[in-house]
Order: structure tokens, then C-alpha cells, then sequence
């Protein structure tokens, strides 16, 4: 099971406080569980509105959903724990128990995900964590730049995404917890959030 590896995985690691972007000397391929969070540029509202507490994504929203729920068919030995879609960024732990990758299958893929992948067909590596987010954030711009063509959604300057992400690793069930929760409450502090900004009304 995979909860039962990760609570193996951090039983046996003391991970130091994160101070930095990202740690110097940290293998980010290594095994555990890591809490990432990903921002547009400009921190424009592209992926839906919050109304009454709750996220609604709109079509973009959607497929950033979908591309991430397509991670562990792209990554072998990945699993994904709690996200969530705010309008203007992205919260998600990423549990990393190997360090196999492979391509998706094509029975795997979806019209709403573009087929160009720099990773297909590669041979097993060892991966970590900037690729991932890497195959994410090229998955999710390639599928938006497809949906401003085709479905005319609101068009973005020059980045979908800001150049960098947030990363934080998970030290232990404690830490785990307590991220799983701000995960999910935050549509309901949306107005408190620090990457707070209007979303359109319509």
C-alpha cells in the first residue's frame, strides 16, 4: 500500500526545515512525500471562480485536473495524495516511492492532453522532482495553448505558469496532515489567501 510505505518512508528520514526555494544539497529524487504549489504568471484567475467556499473550475480548470490525475500513468512509482485547483494556482502532495519513469500508455491519454512528450519512449531514469513538475506544467501549457485556439479561452502573456514552484517536503504524518487540510480548506480562505486576486464573474 502506498500510505503504508509513506509513513515507512518518514518514519525513517528527518528532513531539515525548508528555508530555501529549494535545498542545496537534497536529492529531490529520493523516496517521500512532498507538498508542491504552482502559480500562472501574473497570478491571473484562469481556472475558475470560488463561489460560497467552493472551487468551480471552468474548462481549464478542468484539464489542469486532468493532467494531474494523468502523473502516475507518465511516472512509475508516483502517487498523488490531496490538490486542489484555485483560479490563479495549484496545490498537490506528490509521493515519490521509486525512481522508475516511463511513458504513457496510449490507452492512458486524453484528447485534452497533447501527445508531444519529451519523455516518451525513454528509457528508465532516475526522476525527481523538477521533472515532474516540468512534464506538468508543459502538459498543462501545451493543452491551454490548445484551448485558446480551439475553445477560446482567456489568453495568457507569453507563460502560463511563473518560471518556479514552491516545494516542501513533507517531514512527517503531522506535517502531512496539517498540509492535507490547508489543501483542502483553501477555498473556503480564498479571500485570505496571500495569492488572493478577483476572479472574473463570468
Amino acid at each position: 500500500m502506498v500510505i503504508r510505505r509513506l509513513k515507512n518512508i518518514m518514519s525513517e528520514n528527518t528532513y531539515p526545515q525548508r528555508k530555501l526555494p529549494r535545498l542545496k544539497d537534497f536529492d529531490y529524487a529520493s523516496e517521500g512525500a512532498y507538498f508542491v504549489t504552482i502559480c500562472t504568471q501574473n497570478r491571473l484567475p484562469l481556472f475558475g471562480i470560488i463561489e460560497e467556499d467552493q472551487m468551480h473550475p471552468n474548462d481549464a480548470g478542468k484539464m489542469i485536473q486532468q493532467v494531474w490525475d494523468a502523473l502516475p500513468s507518465k511516472f512509475a512509482e508516483l502517487a498523488l495524495d490531496t490538490y486542489v485547483v484555485m483560479p490563479n494556482h495549484f496545490h498537490g502532495i506528490i509521493i515519490l516511492v521509486g525512481n522508475a519513469q516511463r511513458g504513457i500508455p496510449p490507452s492512458s491519454k486524453s484528447n485534452s492532453i497533447p501527445e508531444t512528450d519529451d519523455h516518451a519512449g525513454s528509457s528508465l531514469q532516475k526522476i525527481n522532482l523538477s521533472d515532474i513538475v516540468h512534464w506538468f506544467k508543459t502538459m498543462t501549457t501545451n493543452a491551454y495553448i490548445r484551448g485558446v485556439k480551439e475553445n477560446n479561452w482567456q489568453r495568457f502573456p507569453k507563460k502560463l505558469w511563473q518560471h518556479s514552484y514552491y516545494d516542501h517536503i513533507i517531514r512527517n504524518e503531522v506535517d502531512l496532515h496539517h498540509i492535507q487540510n490547508y489543501i483542502i480548506n483553501n477555498p473556503t480562505k480564498w479571500a485570505e489567501d496571500s495569492l488572493f486576486i478577483q476572479s472574473p464573474t463570468s
